[in-house]
């Protein structure tokens, strides 16, 4: 029943949304609501769930947003992104996409998801106009998506790479060998189709699009601040303007590849932190828009910058309570019940088996780490009786867990607000091509099972 019920939350949150026009936030809780009391957590427990999964949430990525999006309006005020975007147009254009895919893909892996939507949402939203008038946007947001989770779960020092290759016994560099060719091309693949899905059209700016966003021609765009330009800081030599970007990057990827190479200091592993190298990166934003206007001009910038963090803040949260009431429900226990791993089982059958089960337990949980995570459990103890080599059981896992990211992922709504995509334009973009890579990258996975018997 705990799955019925969860179907039923699920699916009433979005037919709220889209068809009644109600508020995510609202839609969200009365979700939690229902599933808590109707797969007997009572009401207390209902209650402690929301606010619990609440605050877990916001004690994972709370500040990740906070500074994230503080950083971009500080970038934005010094023309950061607009001069960024100039230079992109002329060196790869129309296919910025798949450049920014590809990069996601497999350069940024070892950054948490969360840093890297925040930092790449307000270059996309720039870059969308001059990428394609009618299509930039949701085009580069469906790049971004699947560019994220591709390296999240193929290339280590990607989390969910990292974890599943630990749990079936598979070196990482053995992981990262078969996994990071899979990745790239699942990424740009997947860019090249949802791009014919968008000339087909599939998407529709008067309904895909935030409501608050102001429209010009089709697109959505900032709706921009009283605050004043950073003249003399737009000045400064690019590079250094990015300094808000890049060093939070560098601090992380080099923690995150030092970790996995087994070593460790307690200097690198403070300043690694990504809400430490984020805080960097917006005192970096900050002195320099603050050199430029002083301290009412900056202010004034971080004053538009707080006005966005709190929406944003409030609809991930929630989209963590519903994760939360999902997990207390028993759902996860109740699908390991449903599906057993067969010894013996021929190749192929094999590796869709470890696909649908971590697709299905992807989309019923809401975390694409967790439902790796807990398929790697199931298949892992008979994986040796398979004859099928563990990466590329792996990999399957891997590829099924990216399957139909939705409402009941924080990261979801994180995507939505980032990106000023309505409810509806999230589900077009991230679901469609998280969905789209998880099929794409299956015969892939096929192809890497003949390599492995044949190595």
């Amino acid at each position: 029943m705990e799955i019925l019920h969860s179907a039923i939350a699920i699916l009433g949150a979005i037919l709220l949304i889209i068809r009644f026009k109600v508020d995510p936030v609202i839609s969200l809780v009365i979700a939690c609501i229902y599933l808590g009391l109707a797969t007997g957590l009572g009401a207390e427990g209902t209650v402690a769930e929301i606010t619990g999964g609440f605050g877990e949430i916001m004690a994972e990525v709370g500040l990740l947003i906070g500074f994230g999006v503080l950083i971009g309006a500080l970038l934005h005020a010094m023309g950061t992104f607009r001069d960024l975007v100039d230079i992109l147009a002329r060196r790869v254009g129309r296919k910025l996409p798949y450049a920014m895919t590809a990069a996601l893909a497999t350069i940024f892996p070892s950054i948490y998801v969360d840093v890297q939507v925040v930092l790449a949402a307000p270059m996309a939203k720039e870059a969308a106009p001059a990428v394609d008038r009618r299509h930039g946007l949701p085009w580069l947001a469906g790049a971004m998506g699947i560019g994220i989770f591709a390296g999240y779960v193929f290339v280590v020092p990607g989390l969910a790479a990292v974890a599943v290759a630990g749990l079936m016994d598979v070196p990482l560099g053995t992981y990262l060998l078969y996994g990071a060719p899979i990745g790239l091309v699942t990424a740009v693949v997947t860019t090249y189709l949802f791009r014919l899905l968008l000339t087909m059209g599939w998407w529709n700016a008067e309904t895909d699009v935030d409501e608050d966003a102001r429209m010009e021609d089709g697109e959505v765009h900032d709706e921009g601040t009283d605050a004043p330009i950073a003249e003399s800081a737009n000045q400064l030599p690019l590079v250094v303007r990015l300094l808000p970007i890049l060093v939070p990057l560098v601090l992380i990827a080099t923690t995150a590849i030092t970790g996995v190479a087994g070593f460790t200091h307690p200097v690198l592993t403070f300043l690694g932190d990504a809400n430490i190298a984020l805080f960097l990166g917006l005192l970096i934003a900050f002195l320099m828009v603050r050199a430029s206007v002083g301290a009412d001009g900056a202010g004034s910038v971080l004053s538009a910058g707080f006005h966005t963090t709190g929406e944003i803040l409030l609809v991930t949260g929630v989209g963590g309570s519903l994760g939360a009431v999902i997990s207390a429900s028993g759902m996860d226990r109740s699908l390991e019940k449903l599906f057993t791993a067969s010894e013996n089982a021929a190749v192929i059958v094999s590796i869709l088996l470890a696909w649908v089960i971590a697709a299905v337990l992807h989309f019923a949980i809401g975390s694409v780490s967790v439902g790796a995570i807990t398929a790697a459990g199931i298949i892992g103890p008979i994986v040796g009786s398979l004859g099928v080599d563990p990466v590329v059981i792996a990999l399957a896992i891997a590829s099924g867990a990216m399957f139909a990211l939705h409402v009941n992922s924080n990261f979801f709504w994180m995507f939505s607000k980032l990106l000023d995509l309505s409810t509806k334009g999230t589900l077009k973009t991230l679901t469609m091509a998280t969905s789209l890579g998880a099929v794409v990258s299956l015969p892939l996975v096929m192809v890497a099972s003949l390599v492995a018997a044949a190595v």
